[in-house]
């Protein structure tokens, strides 16, 4: 696939923008409210999926689940790095897979359903890999900005606050929601996830026949599995696709006391993507995406470097994405 084979136009964009903000509607919601047809949105949508552009995705919520999120810093030799990183990313318990650190560090999302399956990871099978060289692993202990589909406003100022409020207004109950107390999938529910995390527009008539039942009964479910928190819709974005070329993960550290207030002002950041609260030497970590070196330098010294609490810093490059929320990465675009 050519990087350079999507021309984003106007209407492409906020179309993009719209999917961010009520990732399931219906096209003819998107027509109304972008003052076009629903064949033009159809095609437009199937255009920039297929292109690797844009793809509405599922994360399902190990927190609901009982487990937690891990962020996985791999130190290999730099010969290994792309061969662990394909691998790695392959794996379904496994997301945000890039490689960054001068080509010698491998950075992941660990989401494994149990702790066994987890501690395999960790403890066996990385440790046993040959181009490894050591492994840090944080605990997130709470999220800042994450679990929303439009958490990259690189795209928020393409719409009219008025087609902001109609598009927020349809989302109504499957909105994103706070994870419940610990609960247990139904039967049914994991091949539903399955086919969400393949295509997050997937009908209910689909669901149905993956999960084998109604539709009825499919809809209910994944009504229920958005409301109780058991799962989110994701939006996979190619920033680069847009101008958003540079992007980096940023580990800080806060004192105990600072930490909620820095966390709150990194998620109001508009380059930050993603901002939590984890285990380890550094106990705030932030992803970045700037449009080119300097944006990050700004980011970095003005933003960042401005707020309050934050008490050293360390700036970690992507050289390259493997795979986002949802989706291999293969020349900057989403494969499908």
């Amino acid at each position: 696939m050519s990087v350079e084979s999507a021309t984003l136009d106007v209407l492409d964009r906020a179309l993009v923008r719209c999917l961010q903000l009520a990732p399931r509607a219906a096209f003819s919601l998107y027509a109304a409210v972008l003052g076009t047809s629903e064949q033009t949105v159809a095609r437009r949508y199937r255009r920039l999926r297929g292109e690797g552009v844009v793809r509405v995705t599922a994360v399902l919520s190990t927190e609901a689940l009982g487990q937690s999120n891990w962020v996985v810093r791999i130190q290999c030799k730099p010969s290994g790095t792309a061969v662990l990183a394909q691998a790695l990313a392959k794996r379904a318990d496994v997301g945000w897979v890039s490689i960054s650190g001068g080509a010698a560090e491998v950075v992941c999302v660990v989401r494994s359903r149990t702790a066994q399956a987890r501690e395999d990871l960790l403890l066996e099978r990385l440790a046993q890999t040959a181009p490894v060289l050591g492994v840090t692993a944080a605990m997130t202990l709470h999220p800042y900005l994450a679990g929303r589909a439009d958490d990259w406003a690189g795209l928020e100022h393409e719409l009219t606050p008025d087609q902001e409020r109609r598009l927020r207004a349809s989302v109504g109950d499957e909105q994103t929601a706070v994870p419940a107390a610990v609960t247990q999938l139904d039967p049914g529910d994991q091949a539903i996830l399955d086919r969400l995390v393949i295509d997050g527009r997937s009908t209910y008539a689909q669901l149905a026949a993956a999960a084998g039942m109604t539709e009825g009964r499919a809809a209910r479910r994944l009504h229920v599995l958005l409301d109780r928190g058991l799962a989110h819709l994701d939006v996979d974005i190619s920033a680069e696709a847009f101008g958003w070329e540079v992007s980096a993960q940023l580990w800080m550290t806060a004192a105990p006391a600072d930490l909620e207030a820095c966390g709150q002002a990194l998620a109001r950041i508009p380059g930050v993507t993603f901002a939590a609260a984890i285990t380890g030497p550094h106990n705030l970590m932030a992803a970045v995406v700037c449009r080119d070196h300097e944006d990050l330098y700004r980011l970095v010294t003005q933003q960042v470097g401005a707020v309050p609490g934050i008490a050293t810093l360390e700036v970690s490059p992507r050289m390259r994405t493997v795979k986002q929320a949802g989706a291999l990465v293969e020349r900057s675009r989403l494969a499908n």
